[in-house]
């Protein structure tokens, strides 16, 4: 078994989306192949109603699927198929956007004014851009949960593990998403494919993912570190972790716990064009669905 050592630790940034929603952006826009098949992450988590509530009025999707799982408050949303509704505490909703979808996503707090939760986007192959538009609306009911031994708690949204499988079925990228959480002071070995990306965002707590190779406890004198050393990954609310290579991840819990998604996929290794809602393969085919969304023939509901 190999411990994937961590290759970047990011803190999510401040990011103003939509008609103003004030939100963290832990990747997303910049280098694609490091996250492949994932494109973007937002965190919207938010207590102040003022800085959410004008939401994300209608816009245009298409070639990507796009990941929301709330915590805290609702989300209403509509599109151009007819579908409404609204997500709350634990739900998740797995849009796939195919061919063309225009959508609206409103955000609400709860009764505290409280909004919390995340959204991923996750690209689609050059074979399946086009597909047909479709959503999975999961209830927090129906997404397995499983407590280990040691009183880690893992509620599985998408993928296997631990001998459960999540309720998102069908998705482009193979994905497993993870949500987890890791007692105080406990340590934690999650396996992962060798094959996939994966990363963690850590959104509660604070820890430690174990590099590749552990430090010394105490530095020899006249040596110090052992040459192939990596110091652990010390990680708070917000942080970021991209790993590298290999077939499990190490975490150990802070002084009160560290709560986390992880999530991995199978690399696409394909081109992205990419520009604001809508990631294709060529920027031949993004003029085209821009040039689409002009003419009023964006919509492809006959497919």
């Amino acid at each position: 078994m190999s411990i994937r050592a961590v290759r970047k630790l990011i803190t999510a940034k401040p990011t103003l989306e939509g008609a103003g929603v004030h939100l963290r952006r832990a990747f997303g826009f910049g280098q694609t192949s490091d996250y492949d098949p994932f494109l973007l992450l937002d965190d919207f988590r938010n207590d102040v109603p003022e800085d959410y509530l004008a939401g994300f009025p209608w816009h245009p999707h298409r070639g990507i699927e796009t990941i929301t799982y709330v915590l805290a408050g609702t989300v209403e949303h509509g599109d151009s198929l007819g579908n409404s509704g609204a997500i709350a505490a634990g739900d998740i909703q797995w849009m796939t956007a195919g061919s063309g979808i225009v959508h609206q996503e409103m955000p609400k707090g709860d009764r505290v004014g409280r909004m919390h939760g995340f959204q991923l986007w996750a690209n689609l192959p050059a074979a399946l851009k086009m597909t047909k538009p479709r959503y999975q609306e999961v209830k927090a009911a129906d997404i397995p949960e499983v407590t280990d031994d040691d009183g880690t708690h893992v509620r599985l949204v998408c993928g296997h593990f631990w001998g459960k499988t999540g309720p998102v079925e069908g998705i482009a990228a193979d994905p497993t998403y993870l949500d987890v959480s890791v007692p105080p002071g406990k340590r934690k070995t999650l396996p992962v494919e060798t094959a996939r990306h994966a990363f963690a965002y850590v959104f509660g707590g604070s820890g430690t993912f174990c590099n590749a190779s552990e430090p010394l406890a105490v530095p020899t004198e006249g040596v110090g570190w052992w040459p192939h050393a990596t110091p652990p990954a010390e990680v708070d609310n917000r942080s970021l972790v991209l790993f590298d290579r290999g077939d499990e991840v190490v975490v150990q819990g802070g002084e009160n716990g560290i709560r986390f998604l992880l999530v991995s996929g199978q690399p696409l290794q394909e081109p992205v064009a990419w520009y604001g809602p809508i990631v294709m393969n060529t920027q031949a085919e993004l003029r085209q669905a821009f040039d689409e969304l002009e003419r009023g023939t964006f919509l492809k509901q006959d497919r």
